[in-house]
């Protein structure tokens, strides 16, 4: 089935907003409107619709006229399997010992590495993006150091790579949560994949909003790969339900954003001991004071 995509640029996010609403009554209707802040201080915005059928281009042009846009670019896309596709384009990742790999290279898992099997198709969390990324490398640093932990906890878990890659290197109590629902119903799967089911326990919940995460605590070891505002607002619990001398592995960080969240944490009592970037992205490494 061919996809046709509709594209243009004006400025402001309200007027973007109001011309995404308009471009949703078109017929034929778009199966998807999206608007983006391209965030190269020229202030314009894009606004993009996605069609199953061809466009009404005069309608585009009257939209772009009403809305004082620039006229719609409108092209179709190649009929792609976009899973397979991104297979392809997805290479596997090593992060000090784990392996991050989908099925599609088992046959290149390396001997001397920790494995991780994480489809492309899952949620976020392949090991690619630089918070994830970085949050291994982070676990890798720690395990080098000699750290072990019997009680950890993988906040916003997405895949729940974090956790399962927790549970490759210790025996001790692993939760994983998220707040969406189908992130939890994909960790499960992850773990099965991994033949780690039951390994790993999977709770929807925000932040520690669970009676399972309350009771393990207090825990050795936490991750939050999340965003700064939550992170933000993690700060006391964390402070809360982390031993004294554990650690916090946190990201989802912008390298610009990791020196006010670290501030915040400090004023909790957990204070930066490394952090690591990886591209535009902040990893921090965090320990509660003894």
């Amino acid at each position: 089935m061919p996809t046709f995509t509709a594209l243009t640029t004006l400025s402001g996010k309200a007027a973007a907003e109001a011309l995404g609403e308009a471009m949703e009554h078109l017929l034929p209707e778009p199966i998807g409107v999206g608007i983006l802040d391209l965030e190269d201080a020229s202030g314009l915005w894009e606004v993009g619709g996605y069609f199953t059928e061809a466009p009404d281009q005069a309608g585009l042009a009257l939209l772009a006229t009403l809305h004082d846009a620039r006229p719609f670019a409108v092209s179709e896309l190649p009929d792609t399997d976009w899973v397979a596709h991104v297979r392809r384009e997805l290479a596997p990742v090593e992060a000090g010992r784990f392996f991050v790999y989908g099925s599609h290279d088992a046959d290149k898992l390396p001997d001397d590495k920790i494995p991780l099997l994480i489809e492309a198709a899952m949620a976020f969390g392949t090991g690619h993006h630089g918070t994830t990324l970085g949050c291994l490398r982070m676990l890798d640093h720690l395990i080098s150091e000699g750290f072990e932990a019997d009680k950890v906890a993988d906040i916003g878990c997405g895949t729940a790579v974090l956790a399962m890659a927790a549970a490759r290197v210790w025996q001790g109590t692993i939760l994983a949560s998220d707040i969406d629902q189908v992130a939890v119903d994909v960790a499960e799967v992850n773990l099965s994949a991994n033949g780690m089911a039951g390994r790993v326990g999977c709770v929807e919940a925000a932040g520690f909003d669970h009676a399972d995460l309350l009771a393990a605590a207090p825990y050795d070891l936490i991750f939050a790969n999340i965003l700064k505002g939550p992170l933000v607002a993690l700060a006391p619990e964390m402070a809360a339900y982390l031993r004294p001398g554990g650690y916090a592995i946190l990201s989802g960080i912008l390298n610009e954003q990791a020196d006010s969240v670290a501030e915040v944490y400090e004023q909790n009592g957990i204070n930066q001991v490394r952090r690591d970037e990886v591209g535009d992205w902040s990893t921090l490494l965090l320990q509660r004071k003894i």
